[in-house]
């Protein structure tokens, strides 16, 4: 596939780096998920985020060069979906935060039109399972044991300083980032509420603080993460498998 100029390759490397991303963290609970039936939910949810991320970094270039010998300066994901697994209610969290997102971000651009348009279409079929599978479990835990409710509202607490990056303006998307954002908080509220959780709130406490995924300026697990994603390709330079 031939690559597309900027400022279309700067809006796939982002939502590229964020699928690839979040794709490789949910397949680090291969093995680890607490029953058999979320072994396979979390292993279906990162292959449908693999194959998004596949088609997105195909528009700018070699999509194995891209995952496996950038730098970690180069990749453009946002903070939130690098950050570690943690416990299943972190990762819950972050997926609550990070597939509502998705699921509005690709109805407006499946709406609008343009070179993202048909991926948008087809990806949000599958984001809306994402949604619902998130969703449902931030229910189940934060209104159910005494423990499950700390966990679930300490993952919350714990990511929501990495969720205001998902709303600055991403150069090549025709997005709306404002309504956006207004509904990405209405439906985050309501599921946490129904869930007997809250949400972090008030500027003095950091909690909206954007952080800089987007400029390639990634938090100290990413690295370690990089390393481990890119290790094998790296190793073994040229190999055919």
């Amino acid at each position: 596939m031939t690559a597309v100029k900027a400022p279309l390759a700067a809006a796939a490397l982002a939502l590229g780096d964020d699928a690839l991303v979040l794709s490789h963290r949910l397949g680090e609970w291969a093995g680890h998920a607490p029953v058999l039936e979320e072994e396979v939910a979390l292993a279906n949810i990162a292959l449908d985020l693999l194959g998004q991320a596949r088609t997105l970094l195909s528009l700018v270039g070699d999509e194995d060069e891209l995952a496996y010998l950038r730098e970690e300066r180069a990749f453009r994901n946002a903070q939130l979906v690098e950050q570690p697994n943690g416990d299943f209610a972190r990762t819950i969290a972050r997926q609550l935060y990070f597939s509502v997102y998705q699921h509005l971000l690709y109805e407006q651009l499946a709406a609008a039109g343009g070179p993202v348009a048909p991926l948008a279409g087809k990806a949000v079929k599958e984001v809306a399972y994402h949604r619902d599978h998130a969703e449902h479990w931030t229910l189940r835990l934060g209104d159910g044991t005494q423990e499950s409710h700390a966990r679930m509202q300490s993952g919350l607490d714990a990511l929501w300083r990495f969720t205001g990056e998902l709303f600055e303006p991403v150069e090549g998307l025709p997005v709306d980032w404002s309504a956006l954002r207004e509904a990405w908080l209405s439906a985050v509220t309501g599921v946490v509420e129904r869930a007997t959780l809250t949400l972090p709130s008030g500027p003095q406490s950091g909690a909206w603080t954007a952080g800089a995924g987007r400029q390639g300026i990634h938090t100290e697990p990413f690295g370690r993460m990089l390393a481990e994603m890119q290790h094998l390709h790296r190793s073994h330079p040229g190999a055919s498998w």
